[in-house]
């Protein structure tokens, strides 16, 4: 069975997150040490709140080093929202460094007439990496839960793995490289195609444990 460390940095509700992840199988375990987080089979970034204090929490728990060697070391990682942002290099929304993982800032949404902000609510993925294992088994376009009023703008556009649109904005709505995949929107809030997306990355985690294995 799939063990996964939901990392506890104090932003947001983890234990929503681990429920999916479990009814896909996987055990869970919330924790900010580092020995647990690197002997995890796969690790899981959520998040709701704000850039900086965040970035602050991490660094308070020296987790951004961490978080940066688990990546470095071919580990399936999925980062959710806040864990989506703070893999770039900063944000709009704040002054704080993010982890630098990837080229690129948080930008916020440009206000336009009759645009809502935050982006609020149910919109459709556009798969830009359709081949990508998170999607297995989702229909054309799915619909999935957004709540957010920035969003991240890669350097390198092949990074994207999905794309949402809102007003006229087309922006990023999922990142994938190697064995690091982020989503903007809520995978725990939306329903069927949400505990699909889990369920895929739990399959990825487990099929990596017996390619390990063997």
């Amino acid at each position: 069975m799939a063990k996964i460390a939901v990392i506890d940095y104090d932003m947001g509700n983890l234990h929503s997150a681990c429920k999916g992840l479990e009814e896909a199988g996987a055990t869970t375990h919330v924790t900010d040490r580092a020995s647990e987080l690197l002997s995890a089979d796969a690790v899981v970034l959520p998040g709701v709140g704000a850039f900086d204090p965040a970035m602050q929490h991490l660094q308070a728990r020296d987790l951004a080093p961490v978080i940066r060697d688990i990546i470095a070391s071919g580990k399936p990682f999925l980062g959710i929202c806040l864990g989506l942002h703070i893999l770039f290099e900063g944000s709009e929304e704040g002054k704080e460094p993010g982890l630098g993982i990837f080229p690129g800032r948080v930008k916020r949404f440009q206000s336009e007439p009759n645009l809502t902000i935050p982006h609020m609510g149910w919109n459709q993925l556009q798969f830009t990496q359709p081949e990508l294992a998170l999607w297995g088994q989702l229909p054309s376009d799915p619909w999935v839960y957004f709540v957010h009023s920035y969003y991240v703008a890669p350097n390198d556009a092949a990074l994207n793995a999905a794309t949402v649109t809102h007003g006229s904005q087309t922006v990023t709505a999922a990142i994938a490289q190697n064995n690091v995949m982020a989503v903007q929107f809520h995978p725990e809030k939306s329903s069927t195609m949400g505990l699909q997306i889990l369920a895929n990355f739990v399959a990825l985690v487990q099929q990596q444990q017996l390619v390990t294995a063997s």
